[in-house]
């Protein structure tokens, strides 16, 4: 196997450009890539579109604020899909506001449109969303006596992951819950840059563990501090 190139989070950060799709794997910020963001934040890079599950936590009288929200506070995206903001005040106000714009999909959507994409679909049928808003300017389509929306493939340009442990070759394993959106969006992203924690030799991992195969990863980042991840 090929070993895949082991940059600096500053280096990661450079290879985002302004306008790109960019993917941030995470569930409330459980398995989002804390210092991949914290990079991202700190090159200023504007105008991207983000593709998230969610916008992190951002409630600061508590002082929490983790996950991709570091990012949203500075307006770093122009538009934000995604399937819930209710843990994230600032991209709420940012919508309601005209600043930013948010589009919101129903999660099992969302990970399809990730999914078809992935895997070279052209678009796939649901009844999620018959009847209700989610049904705007979508075509619908009757099957067997049911209403069905067509829904398309969502593609990336640049997936932002974290994985608990990753070999030179770029297989990749999560950390249980952690690993929600990391497999699809690895799929459906033209580079897709890794936080490990761990980087193993080559035929250290099991590969009854890999949940993600080397060859949809490009670049890895380790871990510096892990007491923040």
């Amino acid at each position: 196997m090929i070993e895949k190139e082991i940059i600096t989070c500053e280096a990661a950060a450079e290879l985002v450009k302004p306008g790109q799709v960019v993917m941030v794997g995470g569930f409330m910020g459980c398995g989002s890539p804390p210092e991949l963001l914290a990079s991202l934040k700190a090159a200023g890079t504007k105008d991207m579109t983000l593709v998230c599950n969610d916008c992190g936590w951002y409630i600061p009288a508590k002082d929490m604020i983790n996950g991709v929200a570091i990012n949203v506070e500075d307006k770093q995206f122009s538009k934000v899909i995604t399937s819930h903001i209710g843990l994230n005040s600032e991209i709420q106000r940012q919508m309601l506001e005209g600043e930013t714009e948010v589009q919101l999909v129903p999660q099992g959507t969302l990970a399809e449109q990730i999914r078809a994409a992935g895997c070279g679909l052209g678009g796939f049928l649901t009844p999620t969303g018959v009847g209700t808003e989610v049904e705007d300017g979508k075509q619908v389509i009757e099957y067997e006596g049911r209403k069905y929306l067509l829904e398309h493939p969502l593609k990336g340009d640049v997936a932002l992951l974290h994985a608990s442990v990753a070999d030179k070759a770029g297989n990749l394993m999560y950390a249980r819950s952690a690993r929600n959106f990391g497999p699809l969006m690895a799929m459906a992203c033209e580079t897709v840059i890794v936080q490990a924690d761990e980087i193993v030799e080559i035929g250290e991992m099991d590969p009854e563990c890999v949940v993600t195969p080397s060859i949809f990863v490009n670049y890895l980042v380790k871990t510096e501090n892990k007491e923040g991840k």
